[in-house]
């Protein structure tokens, strides 16, 4: 495998973990943003907690070699249903955001199915 594909493959989960572990602060300290979102959908404050503790399970777990594909995975999972209640029941734009939280959700979505197929290929 090029050097320069290993390098965008790390470069994609390093970008998915800052994302989410940038939201962790928001989710941790109940933000008035996150506090809107799992009410509406019905499961604050557990889920919130729950979600950013996944989620910073799962931006650690990017970060080490052996466990990054199931990370990847795991990324894909937990981003899945936030696209979903942003194409239901939240919307697009949320509180003014200018839809960034889903354009992040969507990113994030992109890079881990990136990431899982890079990984699982062996490359």
């Amino acid at each position: 495998m090029p050097n320069y594909f290993l390098i965008t493959v790390w470069i994609a989960q390093i970008i998915i973990a800052l994302i989410l572990l940038q939201t962790l602060y928001f989710k941790f300290t109940g933000a008035e943003e996150s506090k809107f979102i799992f009410s509406k959908i019905g499961v604050e404050p557990w889920g919130r907690y729950f979600i950013a503790t996944a989620e910073l399970t799962i931006a650690v777990l990017l970060l080490i070699p052996t466990t990054s594909k199931y990370a990847s995975i795991g990324a894909m999972a937990i981003i899945l249903p936030a696209i979903f209640f942003h194409l239901t029941i939240l919307g697009i734009e949320v509180m003014n955001d200018k839809g960034l939280l889903f354009g992040l959700a969507i990113l994030i979505f992109v890079l881990s199915a990136f990431v899982t197929w890079a990984r699982f290929a062996k490359l």
